[in-house]
């Protein structure tokens, strides 16, 4: 298959993707609220972490269900969502699940436009405020990285190497600066250029078998010791 051919058909997968998921949303629920409201009614206890996302994370669960039910993790990521769809749904997807964890990763689609621009320091605003939404009720934030990318194939032209680079090393000091646990896929996940290493990715952008199989690697130890320091803080609460 020629290279012409093949980024034709990206930008294809591309579009059905968010054909798709505007097609699942209802008319005028921005946020789609509607997405997971079954889901959140049937919901009888407590997870141990939601992972609060966009594509990324909803093709985790759509392929690997049983890694999310083995480590007690509940999805409620939507394809095609931006930080501030996110956070508007934040209390509903989230909060009203009472999880031990949060963790939340976004901002490729924020930089990729897709509900307009927004500036890296608004989509940091973002991530800050569903942080500051966490913890107010009782739930521990770990933050993630912006997974490496080269090119948007709907949204061509828009260069987002370098500008995921710098957003995520501003999500990175502010992790560090209130003691949050930060996980780092792009590191690992990154060729020299700011992209994916295509090993890890059929279109550039979402991580295909092999790429879920690193982010399996790193995000589980996070977790662990995450909720080990909240089980010790509250045995000496006791």
């Amino acid at each position: 298959m020629n290279t012409s051919l093949k980024g034709k058909l990206r930008m294809l997968a591309a579009a059905l993707c968010l054909a798709t998921t505007a097609a699942a949303q209802a008319p005028d629920d921005w946020a789609n609220f509607a997405r997971f409201e079954q889901e959140n009614a049937a919901q009888t206890t407590a997870p141990r972490a939601v992972l609060m996302g966009n594509s990324i994370t909803e093709g985790w669960i759509g392929k690997h269900p049983d890694f999310f039910a083995r480590n007690g993790f509940v999805s409620r990521a939507i394809s095609g969502q931006t930080t501030s769809q996110m956070l508007v749904r934040f209390r509903a997807d989230v909060i009203e699940l009472h999880p031990k964890i949060v963790v939340i990763c976004g901002g490729t689609n924020d930089l990729a436009r897709n509900t307009g621009y927004i500036s890296p320091e608004h989509i940091l605003d973002n991530i800050q405020s569903m942080v500051d939404l966490a913890r107010a009720n009782g739930i521990r934030p770990i933050l993630c990285s912006i997974h490496p990318t080269g090119d948007y194939p709907w949204r061509p032209g828009i260069e987002p190497a370098q500008k995921i680079i710098r957003l995520n090393a501003a999500i990175r000091a502010y992790a560090e600066q209130e003691g949050i646990p930060y996980v780092d896929y792009h590191t690992p996940m990154a060729a020299e250029d700011g992209s994916m290493i295509a090993a890890y990715t059929n279109d550039g952008v979402h991580p295909n078998e092999a790429g879920y199989e690193v982010m399996e690697r790193i995000l589980p130890p996070v977790v662990d010791r995450l909720e080990a320091e909240i089980d010790r803080a509250a045995a000496r609460a006791e």
